[in-house]
């Protein structure tokens, strides 16, 4: 049977603020969709009716609702490939919550639409009734456990390895139009371009060594490589975690250090790398009272709110502005463990900023 591609939507070019230098470009290109090392990644399956999509059927001038519910068996899969991820010892941690407004990864299993995810912090930009991640097709299928692993390698923020400018693979570009244009897939050639031919930018790959057992890496059939020789035949990466998929996500989320070191172990975080005029919320439920590191942020123009919910409201708590001079700055609070806290951090502007954080620890 032919391979099943995930087709990621098309992203617009990130907007950077002009006079910045080369290297700090370079730094915000490749980190920008990386979450912060410590965070907790909370993912909901979508079950309810209303959960669906409402499609036209063709030829008849009528709709129909898909819904985005996956069963228990495909559920498990997906709860079975974070675990795997989360075992490599990483330092992202994974938690299931049964209440979309805690998830960052909100997951549906539409049929039909294929599989896909955001691309890391990508999916703090979908709206709370929006899906970030999707799978299109049977997971308990042989063979498709990989479709899972991948999708969640987009959520760390992985990409195509295929598309790596380190690849080296010499197209035979109209016969992958051709291969894609036909079931299953029927893509135009304007998303095989994105998702297959379109090389990356070597500031949005981590490394510079082309892993072709990356579970980031499509499979492919005899006739559609020219070169390298060795995959004229085809292309067939075994659909597990490859030792350099270790590599990579370690570079970007090195383990916590064991409890009682001197460092500081976030339990919860927002994004890193601001720009400005962007805000993140997040919410904290504390684990035990006791005073909390909840902003930090460096020499920038930044704001940080701490708000508690008291009967549905949220109260101010505790706030942090440095006054439109850039200069370093953290705020702390003592939150009560069963209270429900919101924090929300706004960067105005970046003067010498090397990067913004807010967490909790």
């Amino acid at each position: 049977m032919t391979a099943r591609y995930c087709s990621l939507a098309q992203a617009p070019a990130p907007a950077f603020a002009p006079g910045l230098a080369a290297e700090r470009l370079s730094a915000l290109a490749s980190g920008r969709r990386m979450w912060v090392n410590g965070t907790v990644l909370h993912y909901w399956f979508f079950g309810g009716g209303s959960d669906a999509s409402v499609i036209p059927v063709p030829g008849r001038g009528m709709t129909r609702r898909v819904s985005w519910s996956g069963a228990e068996d495909q559920r498990d899969v997906v709860r079975a490939c974070f675990r795997e991820w989360q075992d490599l010892g990483i330092g992202i941690a994974f938690a299931e919550v049964r209440d979309r407004s805690e998830a960052e990864l909100r997951i549906g299993f539409q049929v039909g639409d294929g599989s896909w995810s955001a691309v890391g912090r990508d999916a703090l930009l979908a709206g709370l009734q929006e899906r970030t991640m999707n799978f299109g097709w049977d997971l308990t299928a042989p063979g498709e456990r990989a479709t899972a692993l991948h999708q969640i390698g987009h959520a760390l923020g992985l990409l195509h390895e295929h598309q790596s400018p380190f690849a080296g693979i010499h197209w035979d570009e109209e016969a992958v139009y051709a291969e894609l244009a036909g079931p299953p897939h029927h893509w135009s050639r304007e998303r095989t371009d994105y998702n297959i031919l379109r090389k990356l930018d070597a500031d949005e790959v981590d490394g510079s060594v082309w892993d072709p057992q990356s579970i980031m890496q499509f499979p492919f059939p005899p006739g559609l490589i020219l070169e390298p020789e060795q995959y004229r035949g085809g292309l067939n990466p075994p659909g597990t975690l490859s030792a350099a998929d270790k590599e990579a996500v370690l570079r970007w989320y090195p383990p916590a250090r064991p409890q009682g070191s001197s460092a500081l172990v976030p339990f919860r975080s927002a994004p890193l790398g601001l720009g400005p005029g962007e805000q993140a919320d997040f919410v904290i439920d504390p684990p035990e009272t006791r005073t909390y590191t909840l902003g930090t942020f460096g020499d920038c123009d930044a704001v940080v709110v701490v708000c508690e919910e008291r009967d549905g409201e949220l109260r101010y708590l505790a706030g942090q502005d440095d006054g439109g001079t850039p200069h370093n700055a953290t705020l702390g609070a003592r939150l009560v463990k069963g209270r429900r806290y919101a924090v929300r951090v706004r960067l105005y502007s970046a003067r010498g900023c090397g990067g913004t954080a807010v967490m909790c620890w």
